[in-house]
């Protein structure tokens, strides 16, 4: 999908899941260079803003949740920016974006909302304000949302410490890890973002920047917490599986030192000679009650010695 809009003197160029073609077609006809038309078309490149002359190249990275896979996965949103021009493209939806696009095309409507000490918000610069302010937004409900998983998942642990848990703490624990990698990079970026932004436009937009930078900062922060938080629900559940193993061992242990006196005793039984008492059935019961005083005996030396 291919749509334009134009705001005053800016035009915004968005463009949706675009072949190849199309998208050197719109490269050429701006001078954009080669490098920045590689990065629009290969996937998974790093985050970073190129300076030129003419323009400002800024790739950005967000996450998307995958449902079917239950991971949050990379989406690349690449931006060419200048005082009279915002091109961005992106292989993915977003609901965010389509508001932002379809309140700057009712262009008049939005002139009558707008003072004459807002002008700057009628900038090439605000509208890629308001776009990563968007993404922003929907970061925090990804912080949000794992939070409340962590907190589901620490209890679950507790209750039941099912070794199904396993998968899901690795789960969690991956994608922490990937939205942390995908983010953190990006503060600098947005400083970046922010000097050059400055330099290009007046002062007044960059108070907006500087907000962004922040959200950013909180969300990298809440992060880093929430990584604590996901290895220290890792530790709680191993420790907590050891404690159920020591338990099964224990278990075990006492059951043997039951069995260890009647294996003995009826090793001896089997053999092909006259044994005392091999006539009496009631020798059973002796046996047993043996056992059991046995197991007994086992209990109490390992509980003097802490082994229980």
């Amino acid at each position: 999908m291919l749509r334009e809009i134009n705001i005053k003197w800016v035009k915004w160029i968005d463009a949706v899941w675009l072949k190849e073609e199309k998208i050197k077609e719109i490269a050429e006809k701006y001078d954009f260079h080669e490098l920045d038309i590689e990065a629009c078309l290969e996937e998974n490149q790093r985050s970073r803003v190129d300076v030129y002359d003419n323009y400002l190249f800024i790739l950005l990275n967000f996450p998307k949740y995958n449902q079917l896979k239950k991971l949050y996965e990379q989406n690349e949103f690449d931006i060419f920016l200048w005082k009279d021009f915002i091109i961005t493209f992106r292989d993915f939806w977003n609901t965010h974006i389509d508001t932002i696009f379809n309140k700057y095309s009712d262009i008049k409507e939005l002139e009558k909302e707008i003072d004459d000490d807002e002008e700057h918000k009628l900038t090439s610069a605000f509208v890629l304000y308001e776009i990563l302010q968007s993404m922003l937004e929907k970061l925090f409900k990804v912080r949000l949302n794992i939070s409340r998983d962590l907190k589901l998942l620490e209890k679950l642990v507790f209750e039941s410490s099912k070794t199904s848990l396993v998968k899901d703490i690795m789960i969690k624990k991956r994608n922490i890890v990937v939205l942390k990698h995908m983010l953190k990079p990006q503060i600098p970026v947005l400083k970046l973002i922010e000097f050059n932004v400055n330099k290009l436009f007046d002062s007044e937009i960059e108070v907006y920047f500087e907000d962004l930078e922040d959200k950013l900062e909180y969300v990298v922060n809440d992060i880093e917490m929430q990584e604590e938080h996901i290895d220290s629900i890792e530790d709680a559940f191993k420790s907590l599986t050891d404690i159920k193993m020591n338990w099964i061992m224990t278990v075990l242990t006492l059951f043997s030192a039951f069995l260890l006196p009647l294996t003995l005793i009826t090793s001896f039984y089997w053999m092909n000679i006259s044994l005392p008492f091999q006539n009496n059935p009631e020798v059973v019961y002796f046996m047993i009650i043996c056992s059991i005083f046995m197991m007994f005996l086992f209990y109490v030396y390992f509980k003097k010695k802490q082994k229980f």
